[in-house]
């Protein structure tokens, strides 16, 4: 019987070549796919994963962005920037103040002939009258808009009835005292007395319930001027180099965010 293969031509040796070849070139196909076309990673769990879009891929979701911005400074010339320049310290003790520390009361320092408290009663008071031969100075009656409450108080000077009207100091002396005048020379603590700034002409009821409270104890009872009412506490302690209390400064600093640009009066 004929062998089949008997009758068939040995291969050449280029042809035995290209045979091996094609057979090397298959195996490696099977034992490793990405030289044998495009293929995708498996995922862990050995599934192929999905191929890419043709297009440049775009992140999963949009520009991150912080949780919180950074609050803006604030601006040059507000309360608000005059309060972050402030020193932070705790109140020194009240040993040794007495109101004559910072002279006597309602002393003539712009040498006008008229003690402050007449200039500041001139000043917030409307409709008023002067005493004859005074030069222009002593009010005799007048009526008031008390920027604390917003009441309408009318003002009769007298024994009994000066009192009605008071001209507050809006950084109380002896806050002023435990916040760094002690170490002030006197002629200091005289200014910070009679300061036009630190003056306001206000009812007496409502003065004598803020005795001598910081922001953080008292704030006037009319909202409205709570913002002008900080400015000015601010503006005085920046002036004469004061400080302020943690919790002063974070009651101001409350106040001062409904009004971020409520200017420093001068």
């Amino acid at each position: 019987m004929t062998r089949i293969d008997a009758l068939m031509p040995a291969p050449s040796p280029s042809r035995r070549a290209w045979l091996l070849a094609c057979g090397l070139l298959l195996l490696v196909g099977l034992v490793w796919p990405g030289l044998a076309g495009t293929a995708h990673p498996a995922d862990p769990a050995g599934r192929p994963s999905p191929p890419s879009s043709s297009g440049p891929s775009a992140p999963a979701s949009g520009p991150s962005s912080p949780s919180s911005s950074p609050a803006a400074a604030p601006r040059a010339g507000t309360a608000l920037a005059a309060l972050a320049g402030l020193p932070v310290k705790g109140r020194a003790p009240r040993t040794g103040y007495a109101r004559e520390q910072f002279a006597p009361a309602w002393s003539d320092t712009d040498h006008n002939g008229c003690d402050t408290r007449n200039d500041v009663l001139r000043r917030d008071l409307t409709a008023y009258t002067l005493k004859a031969g005074t030069h222009g100075c002593v009010v005799l009656r007048g009526t008031l808009h008390d920027p604390y409450t917003g009441d309408t108080v009318a003002f009769v000077r007298g024994r009994t009835t000066s009192s009605r009207v008071q001209v507050d100091h809006v950084v109380a002396l002896s806050d002023a005292w435990q916040k760094g005048a002690q170490q002030l020379p006197a002629a200091r603590r005289t200014a910070i007395a009679n300061d036009p700034l630190n003056l306001l002409a206000v009812g007496g009821s409502v003065n004598q319930g803020k005795s001598d409270g910081d922001a953080a104890t008292w704030l006037p009872p009319r909202r409205s001027f709570r913002c002008a009412y900080v400015a000015r506490q601010v503006a005085v302690k920046q002036r004469y180099g004061l400080w302020v209390t943690a919790a002063e400064r974070d009651a101001v600093r409350r106040v001062l965010t409904a009004c971020p640009g409520q200017p420093l009066p001068r």
